[in-house]
């Protein structure tokens, strides 16, 4: 049987594929479970130093939740999957190195929020985006996740996209910001963008991504302990010594 979730480690970068390209991707428990699982393996692996989402097929990155999980819900029974979702979604953010959505086709739903907690997402041309839950589900998003997509999109079109239930293509979200850049040679455009993040400083991102995401979270002040990693660490003062003898700096991620 085919696993519905796919973690692959080449060289420094570990791919995780949404893998049930029948139903474009659609997320079961067991596979957010599993993306949380490949979060750990990202963080405890030093070898790891990209992170890459991707769906099977070529149809869909993510077209959200699989809807036959939602039978029988309630009320309280929905407050228990936001604050699930929205642990998931945090700790993909808290990821300590680069996360790339490689988005082909639909990304919309929960797929729309896994894409919008990467660091970066590069699209194919044909890519979709939105939340058409007003004429689908007709349930709702959590306060954390409109957090997220609002951050990201602007207020004017996180609303727009919500309440018209449109899909978003993919040069529009280019022109917003929320795509770097979209491809018909997505793969081509995905390895450019890893093999230069591998090679880059591991901490200088990190403290990138974690002062970012301290700064979503509203503590603008606490980065002592960010500070103090980065300037204290063996990259930086090699890479002072590196610069000063006109050297290529090697970078170790400690």
């Amino acid at each position: 049987m085919t696993e519905d979730l796919l973690v692959d480690k080449t060289g420094a970068v570990l791919t995780v594929t949404f893998n049930r390209p029948g139903q474009r991707n659609a997320m079961t428990w067991e596979m957010y479970q599993r993306l949380q699982q490949a979060c750990e393996q990202a963080d405890t692996d030093s070898d790891v130093r990209v992170m890459v989402l991707r769906g099977a097929g070529g149809e869909a990155f993510v077209a959200g939740t699989d809807i036959a999980q939602f039978t029988e819900f309630d009320g309280d029974q929905g407050i228990e999957y936001e604050r699930r979702i929205g642990e998931i979604l945090n700790r993909l953010a808290a990821v300590h190195v680069p996360v790339v959505a490689a988005i082909e086709g639909y990304c919309i739903g929960g797929g729309l929020g896994i894409a919008a907690v990467a660091d970066v997402r590069i699209s194919n041309t044909s890519a979709k985006f939105g939340v058409p839950i007003a004429r689908t589900l007709g349930n709702c998003l959590s306060m954390s996740t409109l957090s997220v997509l609002t951050q990201l999109l602007g207020r004017s079109r996180t609303i727009d996209l919500l309440l018209t239930a449109r899909l978003m293509p993919a040069d529009e979200a280019v022109r917003c910001g929320f795509v770097t850049a979209s491809t018909d040679e997505l793969d081509e455009e995905l390895d450019k963008l890893t093999s230069r993040l591998v090679a880059h400083a591991p901490l200088t991102m990190w403290a990138a991504k974690e002062g970012m995401r301290r700064l979503h979270a509203g503590s603008v002040h606490d980065d002592d302990d960010i500070v103090r990693r980065v300037y204290g660490s063996e990259d930086f003062a090699g890479a002072v010594q590196a610069f000063l003898k006109k050297e290529k700096a090697t970078w170790v991620g400690r």
